[in-house]
């Protein structure tokens, strides 16, 4: 297989590319060890998916009244770091944030690897996976799941392209550095398209990422709007809601930039990127964390006390299971570490540190899992007829599942960075101009906004 072109030796920092490709270098023990314990994560999900097909929904806690459960709160959660991914880098995009570049290529990663495994979980809570074909052979339009399918799969087309074009201009980077070589740079040099860095390419490549960056943002507002009608649809108390489409989006991007400061943490940590990853960006994460979770405490409010102000017997009692009595333990926990610790982070100087952010975004990430179960569960066991309430408790069979679905995402986010730079570095050099890495700036919220 013959090369397509040569690339000229371009002006990008050589300190820059050394690190962007640092994870596709040969793995060390702690790489092997990582991806063994996700790998079993993934096995036993798989085997406890296998026992599921086999057996039916019987080895799962659903009921004729807890239709759903575990798996859709692992859907619209996983979904939901998706979304908040891509629109990291979308939004950044759009407004020109000039550190955008450091975190851009890990944002659109995690945001492909929970989107592919999120979408897996309305199948494996099929209990017959074949009768996926039947809304593709005879789709009900009048079902908001059609909608929700068709939207996924326009999403995931949008997300690999949101992913796929920087890529252009980086492998051919990375296919130049002397440690790349063989099969993998002939690869390389064929994905990059024939890219040398001329102006017309750069204006071209720029163009179609600020037309895609413009099309995900309606998208992903209007496909996680989509998945909450499934729930604000149905004429059943605490999910009957018009707020429920900007509530589920407003949590969508929460918990995806939650999962978005965690990785990059991560790999920070992992590969020695803290000149490019560097405080600054971390903190300039964190002030978004924090005003997103301010609307998402601002929308939880207005929810509950509309509810309870109007005071309906069905939509009382779920309120009242909520704030005072079987579930309280879970809201109350949500509230302190989901909505709270984050902002006592990032106001107290000491505490905004990377071990406090990320604390707080890891925080975050369960509370918002937990939070998605007790806006399904809670309002399914409420009785319709009658005063007897159904029973739900998750089974280790879901859990296992759950599990493999976390597994499967820390593999294919382990595998992207193999192949592929962590670092968007033709991004960074346009933006930074290719310079050393820059200082860290001083930790101030002005500069965090306008940054």
């Amino acid at each position: 297989m013959a090369d397509v072109h040569v690339r000229e030796p371009g002006p990008e920092d050589p300190a820059l590319v050394a690190a962007a490709i640092r994870p596709m270098q040969r793995p060390d023990r702690r790489f092997w060890i990582v991806a063994g314990v996700a790998a079993g994560f993934a096995i036993v999900g798989t085997i406890a998916y296998a026992i599921q097909l086999g057996t039916g929904l019987s080895v799962t806690g659903y009921n004729d009244r807890a239709f759903w459960a575990t798996y859709e709160a692992t859907l619209v959660t996983f979904i939901g770091f998706s979304y908040g991914g891509a629109l990291v880098s979308a939004i950044l995009r759009l407004a020109g944030a000039p550190w955008r570049g450091r975190v851009s290529r890990i944002a659109e990663g995690t945001a492909l690897a929970t989107l592919l495994v999120g979408a897996l979980f309305p199948i494996i809570h099929l209990g017959r996976p074949d009768r996926l074909l039947e809304i593709i052979y005879r789709p009900n339009f009048e079902s908001p799941i059609v909608w929700d399918m068709y939207a996924i799969f326009t999403y995931i087309l949008a997300t690999l392209a949101l992913f796929g074009l920087p890529l252009i201009a980086d492998l051919a980077i990375a296919g130049d550095h002397a440690s790349v070589t063989g099969r993998r740079r002939r690869i390389y040099r064929r994905l990059s398209f024939g890219w040398r860095g001329l102006p017309i390419q750069r204006r071209s490549l720029e163009r179609a990422l600020t037309i895609v960056a413009i099309l995900i943002v309606p998208l992903a507002v209007v496909v996680h709007t989509v998945l909450s009608y499934a729930f604000s649809l149905t004429s059943r108390p605490g999910w009957h809601s018009t707020i429920f489409g900007p509530y589920f989006v407003i949590g969508a991007v929460y918990s995806g930039v939650a999962i978005v400061i965690v990785t990059s943490l991560v790999y920070r940590h992992a590969y020695g990127l803290r000149d490019w990853i560097d405080d600054r960006v971390i903190r300039n994460l964190g002030y978004v964390l924090v005003a997103l979770g301010v609307a998402y405490g601002y929308a939880t409010f207005t929810e509950i006390t509309t509810a309870g102000y109007v005071g309906e017997a069905a939509d009382a009692n779920i309120l009242y299971s909520l704030i005072l009595t079987d579930y309280a333990p879970a809201f109350w926990a949500f509230v302190a570490f989901g909505l709270v610790l984050p902002v006592i982070v990032m106001l107290v100087p000491r505490l905004r540190t990377d071990v406090g952010i990320g604390l707080a975004s890891a925080c975050v990430i369960v509370a918002m899992l937990a939070k998605r179960f007790l806006i399904i569960v809670p309002p399914e066991l409420q009785p319709l007829i009658g005063i007897d309430r159904a029973t739900y408790t998750p089974s280790p069979v879901e859990l296992a599942i759950v599990a493999g679905g976390v597994g499967g995402i820390v593999l294919i986010l382990m595998v992207i960075f193999r192949l592929v730079p962590v670092l968007s570095i033709n991004e960074i050099h346009e933006l930074e101009g290719g310079g050393q890495a820059s200082a860290v700036v001083a930790p101030t919220l002005a500069d965090g906004v306008s940054a």
